[in-house]
């Protein structure tokens, strides 16, 4: 039996929302900075690499706009005073019988950005919004 890598168009997300789907997710990037270092009395000529800091991009997620649905800007409108409701995510990679391969675990996702869809009179597209997440970091899980 051949194996083949999973697609991406199955996928769910919970976002602590209504359950609507989403188009598309992007930005799962984590990247671990090296720190360069040196001692002044090695006797190699050459700098000496280590980890450093985690560092997590931004979660894009977009969706489709229905008429009455206005949670993202509500979420949005949580920001007040350096204070913001902050929520967990859980994105989930899902097989041809639904059930998760891979699951990405988002802590404390807040709202630092929100597009409205772009209004064309001539166009014949769905309307799209997105936000833009900052995040402290998640784990991934393969089941």
């Amino acid at each position: 039996m051949a194996s083949y890598p999973l697609p991406v168009f199955h996928f769910i997300v919970e976002w602590g929302g209504s359950k609507v789907g989403f188009t598309e997710v992007s930005g799962l990037t984590y990247e671990i900075q090296a720190i360069e270092y040196r001692d002044g009395a090695s006797p190699e000529f050459h700098v000496t690499k280590m980890p450093g800091l985690q560092k997590f991009n931004n979660i894009t997620l977009k969706r489709g706009i229905f008429s009455g649905d206005n949670e993202f800007f509500e979420w949005v409108n949580t920001i007040s005073m350096n204070n913001v409701q902050r929520r967990d995510l859980t994105i989930k990679l899902l097989n041809d019988e639904h059930m998760p391969v891979m699951t990405w675990n988002v802590k404390q996702a807040f709202p630092v950005k929100m597009e409205g869809p772009s209004l064309k009179a001539s166009g014949n597209e769905v309307a799209i919004e997105s936000i833009e997440l900052a995040h402290e970091g998640f784990n991934i899980v393969a089941s």
